[in-house]
């Protein structure tokens, strides 16, 4: 999660190269955590995923990129648009050739095309373990992109000073300014095989996922800018999570990861349910990590249409017992197959994102909640009942609220709290965050 007060946008590192030379490897050193899907198969990573990185007090965003492959054809061919797509838009790109192999055909073929690029090239010349394999490093001057950088992504080797000569290349402000007021970024979340690719794809009206009926298809998150309702949205389709993360094998892993990370860097998460199935503990647990992270939330039962008589008592029965936490919850049900509903899903995300942003007047809070303690006071604990002094919204984006009391107040006071301010100011689709500053007395404060 970024700091608050980082500034605005950061400037961009896009991470380049053709397939299997350690990118992803090379993008988890930078970072100190593995984040990218790293796995010992060419073409993992198909599509460019960004991360947050700091290094000597400066932040910057790395962008991993699937292969570059000028003669690809299909899902290669894909792969390198992304990768051109990181080029254009980044302000340092970091050339990864793997130094064992040497310059490919591949590889001179991207260095032509970097070479007339007017953002500053940094190549690095991978798996330099030691220093006998420096004189292979050496060899790629051959490019004509300057000195290669000898650095070993696996075990560290070399990686501080890259990260030097990045934060050199870096321009003070990023090169391209995000437009103020771009699209709105959209998780699709939920379980494996629930339909959000397909759904993505009805809205996108193209293939833009790849759609199979194994579940799991979707290995990482796919940016696609989509029109709905007038107004143009940037979806991020991604990996079904698995049961539980930590049984799942490699790939499924991270790409489980990769799903949290895309709900971090969403504003509003659709979450999809299958309403022909039961809900279950995996559903809840994604929509556990969209509450958790703070997230708008839209959910959205897919297969409506598909639903008898029966099923439709039976899923209103589910609701009721299982999704009564949310009950502030933003809810449409759609087919992704047929389109049915799937229009009014613009609605929805627009409302969501309003609540989530909504500011209340510290006076008007104030005011209502005096009046609401008068007619229900806080209960007493040992004997003395808290008196709640002043209350304030310390945030959005969720609205998150400080109350200022002269004693703890109990969980379920707080709930009434939230429902009452939830009636009283909507918050229809987005969490809201309650804590309490205790005050006893003078110079006597604690966090409840």
């Amino acid at each position: 999660m970024s700091e608050e007060g980082t500034g605005g946008p950061l400037p961009v590192v896009a991470i380049v190269g053709r397939p299997n030379v350690g990118k992803s490897t090379l993008v988890n050193r930078v970072l100190g955590r593995r984040a990218a899907v790293v796995q010992d198969v060419p073409g993992v990573t198909r599509d460019r995923i960004s991360y947050e990185a700091l290094w000597n007090g400066r932040r910057f965003t790395v962008t991993d990129t699937g292969g570059w492959d000028p003669k690809a054809e299909g899902l290669g061919a894909s792969i390198s648009r992304q990768a051109e797509f990181a080029m254009r838009t980044a302000d340092v790109i970091v050339f990864v050739v793997d130094s064992q192999v040497g310059a490919t055909d591949t590889d001179l073929a991207a260095a032509r095309i970097l070479r007339r690029s007017d953002r500053p090239v940094i190549v690095v010349a991978n798996k330099v373990d030691d220093e006998r394999s420096e004189a292979n490093a050496a060899e790629l001057w051959s490019l004509g992109l300057g000195e290669p950088q000898p650095v070993s992504a696996l075990h560290g080797r070399g990686s501080g000073d890259l990260l030097d000569l990045v934060l050199d290349a870096l321009p003070e402000a990023p090169r391209e300014q995000p437009e103020e007021g771009g699209p709105r970024r959209v998780a699709l979340v939920g379980r494996p095989n629930v339909g959000k690719s397909s759904l993505l794809n009805r809205l996108a009206k193209e293939e833009r996922s790849v759609v199979d009926s194994v579940a799991g298809t979707t290995v990482d998150p796919v940016d696609s800018l989509i029109t709905l309702g007038g107004e143009e949205w940037r979806f991020v389709d991604t990996a079904g999570l698995r049961r539980k993360v930590n049984t799942a094998s490699g790939m499924e892993y991270y790409a489980s990861l990769r799903t949290e990370a895309a709900i971090q860097a969403a504003e509003v998460a659709v979450v999809l349910l299958a309403a022909d199935e039961v809900i279950s503990e995996q559903d809840q647990r994604v929509i556990t990590q969209v509450i958790e992270a703070g997230r708008a939330l839209v959910i959205a039962f897919n297969k409506w249409d598909t639903l008898d008589e029966d099923r439709h008592a039976q899923l209103e029965r589910e609701i009721e017992r299982d999704l009564s936490r949310i009950k502030w919850a933003s809810r449409v049900n759609i087919s992704a197959l047929s389109g049915r509903g799937v229009g009014k899903l613009a609605d929805h995300l627009r409302a969501a994102l309003a609540s989530w942003e909504t500011r209340v007047p510290t006076a008007e809070l104030n005011a209502y909640v005096r009046q609401l303690v008068m007619e229900t006071p806080p209960p007493a604990r040992g004997g003395r009942a808290p008196k709640i002094k002043y209350v304030t919204q310390a945030d959005v984006r969720p609205p998150r609220f400080v109350v200022f009391s002269t004693g703890f107040l109990e969980a379920g006071y707080r709930r009434f709290l939230e429902r009452k301010l939830r009636e009283r100011f909507g918050f229809h689709g987005t969490p809201i965050d309650i804590s309490v500053k205790v005050r006893e007395g003078r110079g006597n404060d604690k966090r409840g």
